[in-house]
């Protein structure tokens, strides 16, 4: 007669244990893609001091109805390294 394994009882307790109580049931999160935007072509804006907005029109300066807080939150906002007499310089895509 074969020999009776002395650790087979504590695995068979573990399994009963393990099958007797409820199995917690986890709900998985459901995920949403967003909406891809498509934005449109860059240009520049720039930022003074007085946190003023100016964009180029082709001739001058000059100022921009939205301020880069604005900006930041509905386009896609670069910042260039270069300033411009002590301007900072932004690569602004809107969406459209």
């Amino acid at each position: 007669m074969a020999k009776k394994s002395q650790y087979g009882a504590k695995k068979a307790q573990k399994r009963m244990i393990r099958e007797g109580r409820p199995a917690a049931v986890r709900e998985t999160p459901v995920y949403e893609r967003k909406e891809k935007v498509e934005y449109g072509k860059p240009f520049i804006v720039m930022e003074d001091a007085d946190k003023n907005t100016f964009a180029y029109d082709g001739s001058a300066w000059v100022p921009y109805s939205m301020s880069m807080a604005d900006c930041r939150v509905q386009c896609q906002v670069k910042v260039l390294p270069q300033k411009v007499n002590g301007k900072t310089r932004y690569e602004v895509r809107a969406p459209l």
